[in-house]
């Protein structure tokens, strides 16, 4: 099966994509869904997927904060 990717998202950061992709991976492992070898995430449900994407999210605003509160830190 061919994979059409109608993805509208678009990356702030381009060269971030395989970091992305390595977070998914994880993310479903640590939640126990495993993410068919394909990458069609078509057939999974609403449910797995929006788990994955809010771990995501959750984590990378924790990155963020780190981030922050590091530069902030020292002044």
């Amino acid at each position: 099966m061919a994979q059409s990717n109608n993805n509208s998202n678009n990356l702030v950061v381009p060269r971030a994509n395989a970091a992305l992709e390595q977070l998914k991976y994880e993310v479903a492992q640590e939640l126990g869904i495993s993410i068919p070898q394909d990458g069609y995430q078509g057939n999974m449900t609403s449910y797995e997927n929006g788990s994955i994407g809010g771990y995501i999210t959750k984590r990378l605003v924790t990155l963020a904060e780190q981030q922050l509160a590091g530069q902030y830190s020292g002044q």
